[in-house]
């Protein structure tokens, strides 16, 4: 099967090779093309991964295209893990709210926006190309803000699956604290892109949560940096995400003192290209685990896998709501377990919501939905909206100015504000 890797060049795709090669009975794989139109980055981390796979004896061609019409054709997958704007953009999404009080932060809040405005209509057009040259591909969706891009391109027709890395990274620690193999657990999963909680911890299908809290609660507080107190009265694990809600305050007189986290990954960016460069390192390197997204790997090959070959298992996706979660809209797209054939994703059901989560679901949601209306329809007047409905902003004085800022910052990336 070939699969067409957009956004190709980031310096995060050789943790992705890293997981064909590991993975290859999983995932058969005979063509992997990166896409992307910096041909500079391009060439480096193409080579890296032809050196990656040959040491893995995996029999696999890395070819690379500039444009995406030359990239994804015929492709039976294609994975969408693009940054527009790059990491200058980035900075600005994690800077700029700071000015106004507000968290910075790339993919929730203001900045999380600003992103959605950016992406958006370039995917829709990435996946208009896809539909015309490889109709029976499955896009899956890496890239933030995973919730918002995926309706977006479920709401235009397209045969796509949103995917993130929380729920396999949790997964993977708490079989690790147990000594246990990660197929053993399965979780109670359950809210939209980074805003979710886990609720149950099955272990061969026995709840031991209150174990793990029991045991753990320390430590999983302390990686999470918020109180353990706070999360044994919640009877469940926060995604890490939930941080800049819980602490929204402490979160920005952080962010102050420090350099955004969009600077150091420029960093770490240049020392990664400077070793993809070496023609004798062909192993993943260390760095690559201070870049972020553990298990990212893991995650795509077994959603490719699954929806290639029928498989019917369980993961966490982000997918329709349906009726799984009654308070929201059906069309709303959430992050749950889902079982994965050739024909998509079925959310499987969920045990209802208590109203401490509910409403912050029910809150987000509805701001998801107007920062879509935003990114697809333009205006600054419907980009204040959205950031007056969302939990982290929710001022009329916020909302107006941050609008403003947002819309003047990143003007050169939004076709409906371009002329004014």
């Amino acid at each position: 099967m070939k699969l067409a890797v957009v956004g190709g060049g980031s310096t995060y795709t050789p943790e992705l090779i890293d997981g064909f090669a590991r993975l290859r009975d999983e995932l058969p794989l005979s063509e992997i093309v990166l896409v992307d139109p910096d041909e500079h980055r391009l060439a480096l981390v193409a080579g890296m991964a032809r050196r990656m796979l040959a040491r893995a004896g995996h029999p696999a061609t890395v070819g690379t295209a500039t444009t995406v019409e030359d990239g994804v054709a015929g492709a039976g997958a294609v994975l969408l893990q693009l940054r527009v704007g790059g990491q200058a953009a980035r900075n600005v999404d994690e800077t700029l709210p700071l000015e106004c009080g507000c968290v910075g932060q790339e993919t929730t809040g203001a900045g999380g926006l600003a992103k959605a405005l950016r992406t958006v209509p370039v995917v829709l057009d990435i996946a208009e190309k896809v539909r015309r040259l490889a109709p029976d591909a499955w896009i899956v969706d890496f890239t933030n803000p995973v919730g918002i891009v995926t309706r977006a391109l479920l709401d235009a027709g397209h045969r796509a699956i949103g995917l993130c890395n929380v729920a396999i990274g949790f997964q993977r620690r708490f079989a690790a604290g147990l000594g246990v193999t990660p197929d053993r657990i399965s979780l109670g999963h359950v809210g939209l892109n980074h805003l979710t909680w886990v609720r149950s911890v099955h272990l061969d299908g026995e709840d031991v949560l209150p174990r793990v809290l029991a045991e753990h609660g320390e430590e999983i507080a302390a990686d999470l940096e918020l109180p353990v107190e706070l999360i044994r009265d919640l009877g469940a694990v926060p995604s890490y995400y939930l941080r800049y809600f819980y602490a929204h305050d402490l979160v920005v007189e952080e962010q102050r003192r420090k350099p955004s986290r969009a600077a150091e990954v420029a960093a770490m960016e240049s020392a990664l290209l400077d070793l993809y460069a070496d023609p004798s390192v062909d192993t993943k390197p260390e760095l690559l685990e201070k870049r972020g997204g553990a298990f990212y790997s893991e995650a795509a090959v077994a959603l490719i896998a699954s929806l290639v070959n029928d498989r019917g298992d369980v993961q966490v996706v982000n997918t329709r709501n349906g009726g799984t979660l009654p308070f929201l809209d059906a069309d709303a797209v959430i992050e749950v377990p889902a079982r994965i054939t050739a024909s998509g994703a079925v959310p499987l059901p969920v045990d209802p919501l208590e109203p401490l989560y509910r409403g912050l679901i029910g809150h987000v949601s509805a701001y998801e939905s107007l920062a879509l209306e935003a990114a697809l329809r333009g205006g600054e007047r419907r980009v204040r909206d959205a950031l007056l409905a969302h939990p982290l902003v929710g001022q009329a004085s916020l909302a107006n100015e941050l609008a403003r800022l947002l819309v003047e910052a990143n003007r050169s990336h939004l076709a409906w504000a371009v002329s004014r």
